[in-house]
């Protein structure tokens, strides 16, 4: 970097005769590099800093200006062509418009993040800002348009206003009111197929006010048991986030009536808990639709037929065979039984040959009568020492 020296050098007083020379006219031209360098001296900047410093606005004015950015720099936002019907919205009536309409978000609308807020509302500003349009001929509503932008990024970038604008999204409506009957599932030609893809767009679309997530979706047709319970079991249990105080009838602007206020405010909650009960009717009723024409419930019910009519066969089967091996067991029992009884006859002294009444049992007999008389005495003799 140049380094300015001050020198202590007093000029010389002009000439009595000098004349200051006659204005030309003409314009000097000077370049980028005069440019660069008057920067670099007004600044007292270093070529490193001032390069460094001339990249940082151009790429500024590029996000700015949208130049040079592609499909993939605006993440998907792209440039949604802008109908008369929604350049001649009234910023007044901002409840009734359609934000993710006006920002150009129409494709992604609930989807949409926050980043591509921003960069939608950057777009439009870019191309309706008032002071854009001054001097120019054009459509006169620019600026009311204006406002209605500025609304739709005020809504959509407040995470509560935004989420009660979502619950009643009026791109929505058409889709609410024409769900698919059963009737139209058990006519199609091909059911199976019809019910997946007719009722999977349903789901899909109401699984965004579950506040558990993540939600189960309808699957396909191989789907288990315990996936189908699973799935059916949650969606008769859903629990909605959707609200309706989006809709609330707004108290009259200067009333300073509180009885006024007091009775809008409960006319509106009253219609929020309507609104709300009609809801939960409205999904609890695509539920039952859904179960009672699901193909899978048919062929789980098959199934668990099926197995329990196996079950059935193989238990009698089963069965069968326990009482054969029973009545052998019983016959080999008997066998031993009775050859036992014929080795302990064999084994008797008078071989078996007098019956019941032999002399070996008579003897015995004897013997043990003998040894009780003998017991009796000797207990009488003890008892005659002892007193």
């Amino acid at each position: 970097m140049a380094t300015i020296v001050e020198l202590p050098i007093v000029p010389p007083p002009l000439p009595a005769n000098w004349t200051a020379p006659s204005a030309s006219g003409k314009s000097v031209s000077l370049g980028q590099a005069y440019l660069a360098h008057v920067q670099r001296a007004v600044h007292k900047l270093s070529f490193e800093e001032h390069d460094k410093h001339a990249e940082e606005e151009r790429k500024r004015l590029e996000a700015l200006n949208g130049n040079g950015a592609g499909p993939e720099d605006d993440l998907g936002v792209g440039d949604e062509e802008e109908t008369e019907d929604l350049l001649s919205l009234d910023p007044k009536e901002w409840k009734k418009q359609d934000h993710y309409a006006v920002l150009g978000l129409s494709h992604l609308r609930y989807k949409a993040t926050e980043e591509q807020i921003k960069i939608a509302h950057r777009k439009k500003v870019l191309k309706h800002h008032p002071d854009k349009k001054a001097g120019v001929a054009g459509d006169s509503n620019d600026d009311q348009f204006f406002k209605c932008i500025q609304k739709a990024y005020d809504v959509l970038m407040n995470p509560e206003r935004r989420r009660q604008f979502d619950s009643v999204d009026p791109y929505y409506d058409i889709f609410e009111a024409d769900v698919p009957t059963a009737s139209q599932v058990q006519k199609a030609k091909n059911p199976e197929k019809f019910f997946f893809e007719a009722f999977g767009p349903v789901f899909e679309r109401e699984a965004r006010f579950s506040r558990k997530q993540p939600v189960p979706m309808l699957g396909s047709y191989d789907d288990p048991k315990e996936v189908v319970e699973a799935f059916y079991d949650f969606w008769y249990n859903f629990d909605s986030w959707r609200s309706f105080e989006y809709l609330d009838k707004e108290v009259n602007e200067g009333s300073d009536n509180r009885d006024d206020k007091r009775y809008t405010e409960k006319k509106n909650k009253a219609e929020r808990a309507r609104r709300k009960k009609e809801d939960t009717a409205r999904l609890r009723n695509i539920v039952d639709t859904a179960l009672s024409v699901d193909p899978r419930i048919k062929r789980i019910r098959q199934e668990e037929k099926e197995a329990r009519e196996a079950k059935k066969k193989n238990k009698g089967q089963a069965n069968g065979m326990t009482a054969k091996q029973k009545a052998e067991e019983e016959k080999r029992k008997a066998e031993e039984e009775a050859k036992r009884k014929e080795e302990e006859e064999k084994a008797a002294p008078c071989g078996g040959q007098e019956g019941e009444g032999c002399r070996c049992e008579r003897r015995e007999k004897g013997e043990a009568r003998s040894a009780r008389r003998r017991g009796r005495s000797g207990r009488r003799m003890n008892h005659a020492v002892y007193y």
